[in-house]
């Protein structure tokens, strides 16, 4: 049988045990009908990935007994999304598919013409952890709580280079100008900026235009849908810049479904 792949807050080392929660417990006891000793694969962000067995404590709680370390932690691209939020089931859809894609932050961003006046930040992180339960990823990113795009500016830190999504078709190909990137602007941190469906203000353009590491680009000759821009920049950022472009060792082979689960 495969191991369940779990996300967990506890240093995990050899011997230790690592608490499972509530929400965790009833999963591999209902859902997945782990029993007693069956067999887990941890992971927090920090210390790799390790193998676990399952201990079952009374009817609700379970913890993992945590054995050998399976993976060491890996070094991940820079990169932060920074969108205006859009409606429920593509909000979740964002968080999922660009946990997939290798994200380290996902920022909500408002701006003048986003429509959404709550976003749930638990519920964004909840997609975050179990997307990167299912694609073997060693970390979860940081799920931001939303700030205004003016802050997000006024406050942008130094040497992190930023690329826009401009919809107004004011800049070059986004394959063109990553294929132009020298090398030391491929090894900064980078974040990717995506607007909400009715477009920047006028003054929003302007404003990202004068930051001193922008990089203006088009997605093509197409109007994209606010969720399909930001993983189509994405997708594109990392074949060009990031680690698309280095062979990874698979694990496995075979296309998996099923949720969290690798064979051992």
């Amino acid at each position: 049988m495969s191991a369940t792949r779990l996300f967990v807050e506890a240093d995990l080392s050899a011997g230790s045990e690592a608490a499972l929660g509530e929400a965790q417990a009833h999963y591999l006891r209902h859902v997945m009908r782990r029993e007693d000793g069956a067999e887990l694969l941890l992971f927090n962000g920090r210390d790799g990935e390790w193998r676990a067995r399952l201990s079952l404590r009374g009817k609700k709680a379970a913890v993992a007994e945590v054995g050998e370390r399976r993976r060491e932690q890996a070094a991940e691209p820079d990169l932060w999304l920074c969108f205006a939020p859009v409606k429920r089931a593509r909000i979740d859809y964002i968080a999922e598919k660009a946990t997939e894609l290798g994200v380290a932050v996902l920022q909500p961003v408002i701006t003048r013409h986003t429509n959404v006046e709550r976003v749930n930040v638990e519920r964004l992180r909840a997609n975050a952890v179990e997307a990167a339960e299912q694609t073997e990823r060693l970390s979860v990113p940081e799920v931001r709580e939303p700030i205004d795009l003016g802050r997000l500016l006024a406050a942008w830190p130094a040497g992190r280079r930023l690329l826009m999504c401009d919809e107004t078709g004011g800049g070059p190909p986004i394959g063109e100008a990553l294929a132009a990137l020298d090398e030391a602007a491929r090894a900064a941190p980078w974040a990717i900026v995506i607007g909400p469906e009715g477009g920047f203000a006028e003054t929003e353009l302007s404003g990202l235009r004068r930051m001193k590491d922008v990089m203006a680009v088009g997605l093509g000759p197409r109007i994209l849908r606010a969720d399909t821009a930001a993983l189509a920049a994405l997708a594109c950022w990392q074949a060009m810049v990031g680690d698309w472009r280095q062979p990874t060792p698979r694990l496995q082979s075979d296309y998996r479904t099923s949720r969290g689960t690798v064979p051992l």
